[in-house]
């Protein structure tokens, strides 16, 4: 009896070996493409095991070799094992799709649909199931005819489906739908619009989603989630104003401290929207002084107003003036303390560089340098600005103490970064260039990008025009004179580049010395001066690496100073064609589709 057992186990390790054997040579015969010989092993290995991988890859071996006959009647002979599941039919249906009888797959298909059950889980198979053939109207019969069976809860298939179909008014009812009824889909709404409608591109499709929300908002005026959405859709087309409407109410229903507001002011001012940045903080400020962004909000809503007159070309000093006084009122009203450091700097600045009352600047500065309980980086900022101020009084070793001790504090820092730069270019101002290349090449792995980007444009003019020039004089004129005109001397500016142009005609300088030349002008109010030297560096200089920043300066002339939108558009094309890597390209890029209206083929 003994003898017999292990003989039968003998026996049934060797056909399991055989049968290992056989699948391991029809998965290489199929891998290499040998259908033939694979389906020699694949006939008899279906006979014992009738698994899926078996399945499938018998499928795949009759398909190849355009067996229709032997295919169907495999399909079929698995089918008499789940003849009540719908998504047999389909495969039946893929199977006479392959080999375009088409007759025959409609009725497979129609099968399917008629043996669907009322179940939400096989609605669903079944839909996926012509998903993947990319029968996508069929899937959408399957999802129609399981809502009216009574099934429920298909929106979010419904969404996803519509938008494979490209039927974007369907995608977003059902979505809209399912956010309602499941606000915790509120993220995954929002990423199926992004994917599927990319708005930013397709104004049409946001016109379409703006009217569904809006129209769902009054329809649903409980639904918090809907104005959610809209401050969501109106931030991705950066309407910030509407934005606004719709988070303040947001704000005002929950009793909330005006984080949402803050957050859109910050993103409003990103893009420049500095009056709608300006009302968020004044409505936070509103709040009162126990609301935990009040000092900020009083802060930013002063900084709102300042930020647009900087940028203005020349700039109103007039306009600053009148904000100047904006800024007194609001120091005095809340009084000189930690939290108003802020306001006291910006006012100092403005003092200093644009109401030529630079002492006072200094005073106010160094009262806010002794206020109790002040922050470090505060301070640091302070010691900033403090020392820029000295630059401007031509006080720079004072200037030089100053942001040293700020290097120190903040070595791996940004405003280390940005201490060692001013440093740096008091080295260059003195005529200490090699100094200067120093501690420039040591910013150019700054982690700041703005940082960066200045180090290396000073690193540049000192490389092109001091390291391979033997003649140390016009480059250090030339920084003189820079800094003349960081001290709005402009008139002996003018001398010193004067003196390099007459005494040393043609040189490697001359196209800096245009640029400086159309920044006094600008700062003069003298636009038609700065826009002749601006184009001659652009007629002249076209290969220096100064002309894609002349460019860029004559258009925002013509588009902001001069209202010349045609002017303004052709220069920001030049600038894009020409200087294709050009650090002002994304700006320009954007303003010239913001005038075009339209897509800039590259």
């Amino acid at each position: 009896m003994r003898r017999q057992w292990i003989l039968a186990a003998a026996l049934a390790f060797a056909q399991l070996g055989f049968a290992q054997s056989d699948l391991e040579l029809a998965e290489f015969y199929y891998n290499e493409g040998s259908y033939a010989q694979a389906k020699l092993y694949l006939d008899q290995i279906w006979k014992r095991t009738k698994t899926k991988k078996i399945f499938d890859m018998y499928y795949d071996v009759l398909l190849a070799m355009d067996d229709f006959d032997a295919a169907e009647k495999l399909v079929k002979s698995r089918m008499r094992k789940k003849n009540t599941r719908a998504t047999a039919y389909v495969e039946l249906g893929q199977l006479y799709v392959h080999f375009e009888r088409e007759v025959e797959a409609k009725e497979a298909f129609d099968e399917a649909l008629l043996r669907l059950e009322p179940k939400r889980g096989s609605v669903i198979a079944l839909a996926n199931a012509f998903i993947k053939l990319n029968e996508l109207d069929l899937a959408l019969e399957v999802y129609t005819k399981g809502l009216a069976s009574g099934v429920e809860d298909l929106d979010y298939q419904l969404a996803d489906l519509e938008g494979r179909r490209g039927n974007y008014e369907g995608m977003i009812d059902a979505s809209l739908r399912l956010m309602r009824a499941k606000p915790q889909y509120f993220k995954n709404v929002q990423n199926s619009f992004n994917r599927n409608l990319r708005i930013q591109d397709n104004p049409e499709l946001g016109d379409l989603l703006r009217t569904k929300l809006l129209r769902a908002a009054r329809e649903f005026p409980e639904d918090t989630g809907l104005s959610e959405m809209l401050v969501w859709y109106f931030n991705q087309v950066n309407d910030f104003v509407n934005a606004f409407v719709h988070a303040k109410s947001l704000d005002l229903r929950f009793r909330e401290s005006g984080e949402r507001l803050i957050e859109l002011a910050q993103t409003a001012t990103r893009n420049e929207d500095y009056a709608t940045a300006a009302k968020c903080y004044a409505y936070v400020a509103s709040k009162g002084r126990e609301n935990a962004y009040f000092f900020t909000a009083r802060t930013q809503a002063l900084n709102m107003q300042l930020q647009p007159l900087l940028k203005t070309t020349p700039v109103d000093r007039e306009a600053i003036r009148t904000l100047a006084q904006d800024y007194e009122f609001t120091l005095n009203d809340l009084g000189l303390a930690k939290e108003t450091a802020k306001i006291a700097q910006d006012l100092a600045h403005i003092r200093a560089f644009y109401l030529q009352q630079p002492n006072e600047a200094i005073d106010l500065l160094e009262e806010v340098l002794n206020v109790q309980g002040l922050y470090e980086r505060t301070a640091a900022l302070c010691k900033l600005e403090l020392g820029d101020i000295l630059v401007f009084q031509d006080e720079i070793w004072d200037a030089s103490l100053l942001f040293s001790q700020v290097e120190l504090d903040y070595k791996d820092d940004v405003l280390g970064a940005e201490a060692k730069f001013r440093n740096a270019r008091i080295s260059y101002y003195t005529g200490d260039f090699d100094w200067a290349q120093t501690q420039l090449d040591a910013l150019k792995a700054s982690t700041s990008k703005l940082i960066s980007n200045d180090a290396i444009d000073l690193s540049l003019l000192i490389t092109d025009n001091y390291a391979l020039d033997t003649i140390v004089e016009p480059m250090w004129l030339f920084s003189q004179a820079d800094l003349l005109v960081t001290q709005y001397r402009y008139e002996e500016a003018r001398l010193k580049l004067d003196s390099i142009v007459t005494t040393w005609p043609g040189h490697a300088l001359t196209d800096e010395i245009l640029m400086e030349r159309a920044a006094m002008c600008l700062e003069q109010g003298e636009l038609d001066s700065a826009k002749h030297w601006l184009q001659e560096v652009i007629d002249l200089h076209f290969d220096d690496i100064l002309a894609d920043d002349a460019i860029f300066q004559l258009a925002l002339i013509l588009d902001e100073a001069e209202s010349d939108s045609d002017g303004a558009a052709a220069l920001y094309e030049q600038l894009l064609f020409d200087y294709p890597g050009s650090l002002h390209a994304v700006e320009a890029r954007r303003r010239y589709r913001a005038i075009r209206g339209d897509e800039l083929t590259e």
